[in-house]
């Protein structure tokens, strides 16, 4: 079906919203200034990153059916204000030494503007790319993990000129900007849109586009049982991942002898990995399939977790580091295509907000169980054992998922044999 919207630069627009609200990942480049000026313990100026962390994944289930009834543009505007002005009042916290605003505007609105902005293309890019779903939503979530590599040097210039208030008043004007430019482009597409090329494909069996398993509402959804298996996935990869990223510093310095500036390093290539697996496994999905793709994930997990507690040598401990990394990243991505395979576009974006939940208590419990073991123990090995149990229990769902998706699938094709039967009797 013809239209007037090019699709890669629907693409783009939506990589434009999710660098800004990506910049979210920035905050740790404020924190030293802002204790510096203002006083507050970094305790207290860390609670505002929490609470925006938390909201992110909360509000995203809050927003999906907001953004379903309402379409990507009118979302993306709503995450445009939020988020930009909730950075913007962040400044004003600051030049009024208001703590207690500062929680208000950049935890809390901006955590409001973080989850609708992050969902609000990805339903639309899906049914843009019915021939590309991982690529296309793998580019977006990369924009996202991209977001803090161009913000935390930009803000850390800023500071060092004109101070972090005026920072906060020029990146918040910053965001809302490019977060209003991307929700000017973006549309959904016509009703049966179609890739030029795609459809004479398809006609001539050059192409096989696989069916998706349902077309279900995000109420229907949350009753099966694959949204639950999907769910718990997502929560053991999220944790994982983020309990790596909370202690990977301190952790490789202490198991490997890393110095303090290679740990640095470690961490920043870890960026890398995280918003380059976004990328790269989202597309890798598109071939193999999203079931083999997250159990490639598990089994790639669970030999590094098992491997790191003996490791001495410095450069394979961060290797397996790393490919844990990008298994976290490439969980984001992969997720909005898995939701159109089994439930459909109809209602994707409502979907995906439920299963980003996973984001905010992935998040608190990653940390959480690193900590409190290693307060017991003073020791991170036992959290490797920890985790080699969860992430087997997600490797056996993984596997089931992909048994009960089979099953479907062959449901549909004896079904289909049985109409082809019929039609060739009666004919």
């Amino acid at each position: 079906m013809k239209t007037n919207k090019n699709r890669w630069l629907i693409a783009l627009s939506a990589i434009a919203i999710q660098l800004s609200i990506g910049a979210a990942y920035a905050y740790s480049v404020y924190t030293k200034p802002i204790s510096e000026t203002m006083g507050w313990s970094p305790t207290e100026i860390t609670y505002a990153f929490t609470i925006m962390m938390a909201l992110g994944g909360i509000s995203a289930a809050f927003f999906g059916g907001f953004v379903e009834k309402n379409g990507p543009r009118k979302s993306a505007m709503v995450a445009a204000f939020l988020f930009g002005l909730g950075q913007a009042g962040a400044g004003f916290a600051t030049q009024i030494d208001s703590l207690v605003l500062f929680l208000l505007t950049y935890g809390f609105m901006s955590g409001m503007g973080l989850g609708v902005g992050y969902i609000a293309p990805i339903s639309t890019l899906v049914k843009w790319f019915p021939d590309r779903r991982g690529l296309a939503t793998g580019m977006a979530v990369m924009g996202f993990g991209a977001g803090a590599l161009i913000t935390a040097p930009v803000a850390a210039s800023l500071i060092a000129s004109v101070g972090v208030t005026t920072t906060f008043y020029i990146l918040g004007i910053s965001y809302f900007i490019l977060i209003s430019l991307g929700a000017s482009y973006i549309a959904p597409p016509p009703e049966g849109f179609m890739p030029k090329g795609m459809e004479a494909d398809l006609a001539s069996g050059k192409k096989v586009m696989k069916k998706d398993l349902a077309q279900l509402t995000a109420r229907q959804a949350v009753k099966t049982r694959r949204f639950w298996m999907l769910w718990t996935m997502m929560l053991i990869n999220v944790s994982a991942g983020i309990m790596i990223i909370s202690v990977a510093s301190p952790m490789a310095q202490e198991l490997v002898g890393l110095t303090a500036a290679g740990a640095a390093t470690l961490v920043g290539i870890m960026g890398i990995f995280n918003g380059g697996g976004r990328l790269g496994w989202a597309a890798i999905s598109d071939y193999i399939g999203r079931p083999t793709v997250f159990m490639m994930f598990f089994i790639i997990q669970i030999v590094a977790f098992v491997m790191l507690p003996g490791i001495t040598n410095v450069i394979i401990f961060q290797v397996f580091i790393l490919l844990i990394v990008s298994c976290y990243g490439g969980g984001f991505s992969n997720l909005p295509a898995f939701i159109g395979d089994m439930f459909g576009t109809r209602q994707l974006g409502a979907i995906h907000g439920y299963l980003l939940t996973t984001w905010s208590l992935g998040g608190i419990i990653g940390p959480a169980i690193v900590s409190q073991v290693y307060a017991a123990t003073n020791s991170y090995v036992p959290v490797f054992y920890i985790f080699i149990g969860l992430i087997s229990v997600a490797l056996i769902l993984s596997i089931l998922i992909r048994m009960d998706i089979r099953r479907v699938e062959r449901n549909y094709e004896k079904d289909d044999k049985v109409q082809a039967t019929q039609q060739a009797v009666s004919s």
